[in-house]
Parts: structure tokens; sequence; C-alpha cells
């Protein structure tokens, strides 16, 4: 009978993983797990903690700091597995998760449904015939060499790229791997696997290939499958049932769907809302369950597609998206760093995004040339990003596929802070008050309008106290309101005092902080 080893990369909510690890080897399978190095390590030692007596889990033998769209991804998912062969002599079967799946079957019907076929389980489409990439890069995630997250570092991203196509610097593709994609949720019997980890060993071309190719987890074990796997033995699909809105967004299921999920022809499913305690406790309840009829009708893509379609026409068939999506979502943590001066703001972004995984955005709200990608409109002016901002909010939650958002917001934005305070899920302010010199005032006074160049002095002078006082009027009301979770570093703080503000915003360690407090630019003007 099939043993199924789940490989699970994952970062966040201890709690939910330590349940997903007990519920998925309780009927005998078992779980190698790695947890990104730069998570909290409290909530990796927790984990290891509640885990060590299960002798089905194990963990990955070295960590590392994981970022999307990075060979770091695949390097990982390697480390797991290679914990799991040596430490799962049993296991047949190898299956790619995310701490956002839940089994949508029994395991007595899993392991049935792997026994019955002699096969890979894998999306393993031609990188060039298929059409699986709809816009953006294609050769280009190949050809050039991609050595910087083109999420938290963009501008390092784009100007790489740009400086080897304008000067034509190319590599050539391995010439004997035909290169496939598809998602990266994967089953793949233990002799596939194996064989896979003895290509690694044995082609350091390939992997230093792969290491600079942009999203590797899309093209690397599907590769390599079909590279070592003859392709009667290879189903081209995945196990797992996701999918995604018009505006490219996976689409999250819900307590209601519990019905929806059982029929289709999968085994997992992804994405659940950390919301659906109900699904998750019926869905937890199915995994060991015996003598479980499924009746297969697979019919979630098309409903989707009827049910958003109405809507896209004007029929009424449900609530508008930002009426839905009212809330961020109660397991969700927003952080918003409010500075009067923007630049400060967007220096201490930089140091975050070097230290932490969690997605960073500049002054959203207010400078409309803000990098955000494509939400389908929503995004494109300062107005509707206003107007939606928690439809906005909870798109880029998704976007990233994270729990943790990190804003920068102008002191002047009460109305938006109260807005995303009074939302269920956890919002968190890290003021900076800076040092403001009359020089650095008469600057902001012409950028914002207020003067220009042939002020007459005796009317800047004038003007300069009642700037002051209006950005302390901003921060008084900002005190006055009496938000929970709020921290303020100061200009004058000593680097220890403001490295424990940080570390208690953003849950890093002491050190860490204290990196990014000693930024020595951090309050140059």
């Amino acid at each position: 009978m099939a043993k199924i080893a789940y490989i699970l990369l994952c970062h966040k909510d201890p709690d939910a993983i330590i349940q997903q690890a007990e519920r998925l080897t309780a009927t005998g399978d078992f779980m190698s797990i790695h947890f990104d190095a730069r998570a909290n390590p409290e909530h990796f030692a927790a984990m290891k903690s509640a885990l060590a007596d299960n002798p089905n889990v194990t963990f990955a033998k070295k960590r590392i700091k994981c970022g999307w769209g990075e060979w770091s991804l695949v390097q990982a998912t390697l480390y797991a597995v290679e914990a799991a062969v040596d430490a799962f002599p049993r296991a047949t079967h190898f299956y790619m998760l995310s701490g956002d799946c839940m089994a949508i079957k029994s395991a007595e019907y899993a392991h049935e449904f792997l026994d019955s076929r002699d096969v890979d389980y894998v999306e393993s489409f031609d990188y060039f015939e298929s059409d699986w990439i709809k816009t953006g890069m294609k050769e280009e995630r190949l050809i050039y060499r991609h050595f910087f997250n083109e999420r938290t570092q963009k501008w390092r991203f784009y100007t790489s790229y740009n400086m080897q196509k304008k000067f034509n610097i190319t590599r050539e593709i391995p010439a004997d791997l035909q290169i496939m994609i598809g998602s990266q949720w994967w089953c793949l019997r233990r002799r596939t696997i194996e064989w896979i980890l003895d290509f690694t060993r044995n082609r350091p071309d390939v992997m230093r290939f792969f290491k600079t190719t942009w999203i590797p987890d899309e093209t690397f074990f599907q590769t390599l499958v079909r590279h070592v796997v003859p392709e009667n033995e290879i189903v081209t699909r995945t196990l797992t049932f996701l999918m995604f809105s018009d505006y490219g967004m996976p689409v999250t299921f819900y307590d209601d769907h519990y019905d929806l999920l059982l029929s289709q022809d999968f085994l997992f499913a992804r994405k659940i809302s950390p919301e659906a305690k109900d699904l998750k406790r019926r869905l937890g309840a199915l995994y060991s369950a015996e003598d479980v009829d499924f009746a297969i009708s697979n019919e979630g893509r098309s409903l989707y597609k009827f049910m958003s379609g109405r809507g896209r026409e004007g029929r009424r068939f449900a609530p508008r998206f930002w009426e839905a999506e009212s809330t961020l979502g109660r397991e969700r943590e927003l952080m918003i760093i409010s500075c009067k001066k923007w630049h400060v703001a967007k220096r201490l972004l930089d140091q975050v995004r070097k230290h932490t995984n969690v997605p960073a955005i500049e002054y959203l709200f207010d400078e409309s040339d803000t990098d955000l990608p494509d939400l389908g409109g929503i995004q494109a002016t300062l107005e509707k990003r206003t107007r939606h901002r928690r439809a906005l909010m909870r798109m880029l939650f998704d976007y990233y596929e994270t729990d943790s958002l990190i804003i920068c917001l102008d002191p002047s934005a009460m109305d938006l802070l109260k807005d995303f305070y009074s939302d269920r899920s956890t919002t968190k302010l890290l003021e900076i008050e800076c040092d403001m010199t009359d020089e650095y005032l008469t600057g902001h006074a012409m950028r914002v309008g207020l003067a220009g160049e042939k002020t007459p002095p005796d009317t800047m002078a004038s003007l300069l106290p009642t700037i002051r006082q209006d950005m302390a009027f901003e921060a008084d009301a900002i005190r006055d309101a009496e938000f929970p979770y709020r921290y303020k570093m100061r200009q004058s703080n000593s680097v220890e005092k403001n490295a424990g503000l940080i570390s208690q915003f953003l849950g890093l360690s002491f050190d860490a902080s204290r990196d990014i407090a000693s930024t020595d630019y951090l309050f140059v003007d």
C-alpha cells in the first residue's frame, strides 16, 4: 500500500502546521518540514518541541531564507526531500504541500488512488510550445541570469535584467534538457525522487543553470522528471485543486465550499481560508475516516467561471468583491510605518527587506507611481486605492501569498489608520519621529506647494511655525487615538532603544533589529 511522505514548505502559523502534521501522519503517512529561516525562531522551536515525539515527522537538516521566484524555494524543497528519503524508507510517494493546503479526500482514498497506477503526477508542459505562461517574461526567465528577488529588490532585478539585455549577455540552455513548466504541487514516486537527487549530484552544470533562472519552482522538478522518467509513466496534472480568479489571484475556499471540494477529482485543495474554521474541522476529520464514498463531479472550475461571469455582466448573484472582501482576514497582520519624512521610511523599508521575507510597499496611498502589481485596475489611481482600500489590501495579501504585509502611510492619513485598525485583522503601527530643522521644513513647504523659490523670508519665517504645529497636531491625533500595538521610534533615541521597538513591531530578533536601527544614513536629509 502507498505510504506518502508530505513535503511541506512553510514560514508562519506554527499551530496550524502542528495540527496539519499530526492530522496527516495519524494514518501512517509521513511529513518532512522546511520552516523558513527568516521566520520567528520561537515559532520554529515551538513546532519542533510539539512534534518531537512524532516518529513520522522530520525536519530539513538545513534551513534557508526563502523568497518568491528564487532558487531558494527549490533548494528548501530539496533539503526537505533529502530528509524525508533518509528518515522514511517505507515512503512510496512524495507529495509537495503548502501550509494553505488541506486534504479533500480520506487517507484510505488517497492510498488506493496512488496504488491504482504506477506513475508520477506533475504538470509538465513544454516551456516554449505551451501557453502556460500567459503574460510577462518567457524566454527571458532562462537565457538571462537572475540574481535578485523581483518582489523585494525590484530595482536591482530589472537593472540587472536590462543591462544583460542591452549588452546581449545571454547563456545557452543545457543542450540535453527539454525545459518544461507547470505547477509546483507534484506527487512523485520514491524511485523518481531518488533519480532526481542523483541527478542533482552528478550535474553541477544544470544546477548552476537553474540557480539563476527566474521562478525555478515552476520549471526545475517539471523538467527533471521528464528527463529521468519515461513519458508513459508521467501524468501531466497536479493532484492539488487550485483555481485562479480573473485578477490572477488564487481563489480562497471558505466554509460553504465543503461539498464542492469533495466532489473534485483531486486529493488536496489550496488555498483554505484561515477563517474557514468549520471547513478545516470537517476536512481534518475526513482524512482519517474510512469507507467514505466520493461522488466525483469535478464541476468546480466551470461553476466558478459561470458565477463570476454573471457578476461581470452586472447580474447581482452575490455581493460585489469590495463588499464581500470587507475584511483583510482575521489571521492577517498589517504593519504600518508612519513617517513625515518619506525618505526615512523608505530607507527603513529597504533595510527591513534585507532582514525579512515580508512584502513591503512604500507610500501606496500617497504616491501615484508606487510600484504595485496589476490587480485588475483597482490599483490604477490614488482615488481608487483609497476608495477600495480594504479590497486593495486584501488583493495584495493574496498576490504576495502572505499573511503579513508592511506599508508606509503619511501621518496625516488618520482615516486610513482608523479604518485599518477597525478591521478584524491585526494592525500594528511604527511611528518614526524625525528632527525637523528649519532648512528641512523650508524644503518641505516648497515640495508641497506652500512656498516657492521667491517666497519672501518674512513670509517663510511665519509659515514654518504653522507647519511645525500642523505636524505636531498629526502626531497628537495618532497618540489620542490610543491604537494598540503602537510603537514610536525617534531620531534622538539610542540605537539600542530603536532596535527594541523595531524588534517588537516586526517580531524580529534583537540582533537583526539592531542592524536595521544602526543604519548610519537612516535619518540623513
